[in-house]
């Protein structure tokens, strides 16, 4: 299962172009979702340029330093055989700003954040069905 996973709001508090405080259970979730076989991909906003600097590499760094096994990022590179979309695909797309996520408020935190607690659990029992399959 491919797994899209946004970085800003979700993974970590909103504070672009810095990196922001970890949002609760966030890390801990990807580890799990990983360990059961999906594919995790780093789908944001982030890139690396002039303007900000190496903000996309530090978010990458971030995850890794933190444990995350990574498939790709920004792209599915399984899909080059099948398609030239921008998009990458995924079978999940999990997203601060996607209608209908489960958000919560930390304190001190920017902006409401995923709410993992929600999203971790009912994700793994995706994974978990599609792979009785």
């Amino acid at each position: 299962m491919y797994i899209c996973v946004d970085f800003d709001g979700t993974v970590v508090d909103h504070r672009f172009p810095y990196i922001g405080e970890p949002a609760p259970l966030a890390i801990s979730w990807l580890k799990r979702w990983h360990e059961l076989g999906a594919k995790l991909i780093l789908f944001t906003m982030r890139s690396d340029g002039a303007k900000h600097g190496s903000v996309l590499s530090e978010a990458v760094e971030y995850l890794e330093q933190r444990g995350v096994t990574l498939y790709a990022i920004n792209q599915n590179p399984d899909q080059t055989e099948w398609s030239v979309s921008p998009k990458a695909y995924a079978h999940i797309y999990v997203d601060d700003s996607a209608f209908g996520c489960p958000l919560i408020q930390p304190s001190g935190f920017v902006r409401q954040c995923v709410d993992w607690a929600q999203v971790g659990p009912a994700v793994e029992s995706l994974i978990v069905a599609e792979r009785g399959q």
